[in-house]
């Protein structure tokens, strides 16, 4: 059961028990990780869609496919390559002489859950074939336009250190994603734990999955009731100002971007067995979903100025966050 705003515990993170089981199941498979996948079921919670952003191996692909069983979603991987074609990935009309009819072919982006692995090593043409259908949950073909059965989520994978037959992320695209995560590499007792454990780890199709459908989607309208008091909202906004003032920041954040750390911040008070928003909320998520959509300013005299960490960071303690009640 939810507690209420006047009802407010010393403990903020403990989690709901039912959405907890998801983080549980996810642990299954990837070892040591418990706040990345916190992370991930907030963002399945708020419908956002996620960047997972490291070097290979650590298990980025994986996260994804096990979020998707442990929901019971139909779950489709799109390997993006140079020669992959917008229509690829969002399906072709075809013309049957038979019938003498245009017939459409679905892509595989018609899924609850899309994992484009490797994103950046597809082309720009083809990175913008999921412009619409991540913004608008709908695919338009042959001008037809096509909806997508709810819930819908991208899962994009990238290597950062990789830029040969690359092709970076344009804005509009990192605009998309809710969060940018780093999966990073296991502590030593967490490695020694994968190892210890890889001979009888559960095969993903064992995985049993732990919630619904139907119950994800009551779940995910009820992110939408979680309280956001006055006081909240404006400090979202001002966050929201100060990086479009900042003399460091070239490109601030966009009303998309409040808006997803607004509905991000709900989300996590949901998982965390709460009906209202508190200000460590927002402080907790706001470099992830914020720091991916900022350009920094190349005029600032201070070489220092080019890391991002330190120029968000002076942003977020430069706006004093509201008490926890009004």
């Amino acid at each position: 059961m939810l507690r209420s705003r006047s009802a407010i515990s010393d403990t903020l993170d403990e989690l709901d028990p039912q959405l907890g089981r998801i983080v549980d199941n996810l642990e299954q498979k990837v070892i040591g990780k418990r706040p990345l996948m916190e992370f991930m079921v907030t963002a399945v919670l708020a419908a956002g869609h996620v960047l997972l952003d490291d070097v290979p191996g650590v298990g980025k692909t994986t996260v994804a496919t096990m979020l998707a069983r442990s929901l019971d979603l139909t779950c489709r991987r799109i390997q993006c390559t140079p020669d992959l074609l917008p229509t690829d990935i969002t399906g072709v009309t075809i013309f049957h002489p038979g019938t003498r009819q245009f017939e459409f072919h679905p892509g595989p982006v018609f899924a609850n859950l899309v994992i484009a692995d490797e994103i950046n090593r597809t082309s720009p043409r083809t990175q913008s074939a999921l412009l619409e259908v991540m913004e608008e949950g709908q695919v338009t073909v042959d001008g037809i336009t096509h909806a997508l059965e709810p819930p819908f989520l991208v899962v994009a994978t990238q290597n950062p250190i990789e830029y040969e037959g690359t092709f970076p992320l344009p804005e509009s695209q990192l605009d998309r994603f809710l969060f940018r995560l780093n999966v990073g590499y296991p502590s030593l007792d967490e490695e020694s734990a994968i190892l210890s454990q890889s001979d009888r780890a559960l095969p993903l199709a064992s995985v049993e999955p732990v919630m619904s459908r139907d119950e994800l989607l009551a779940r995910m309208q009820a992110v939408r009731e979680v309280h956001v008091s006055d006081a909240m909202r404006g400090y979202i906004a001002r966050l929201a100002e100060a990086t479009r003032t900042s003399p460091r920041v070239e490109l601030g954040m966009s009303p998309r971007a409040s808006l997803a750390l607004y509905r991000a911040s709900q989300a996590w008070a949901l998982l965390h067995s709460r009906d209202y928003v508190v200000p460590d909320d927002v402080v907790r998520l706001a470099p992830l979903v914020v720091k991916h959509r900022l350009i920094l300013s190349r005029s600032s005299a201070d070489p220092r100025a080019h890391l991002l960490d330190e120029v968000f960071e002076g942003i977020l303690r430069s706006i004093p966050p509201p008490p926890l009640l009004r």
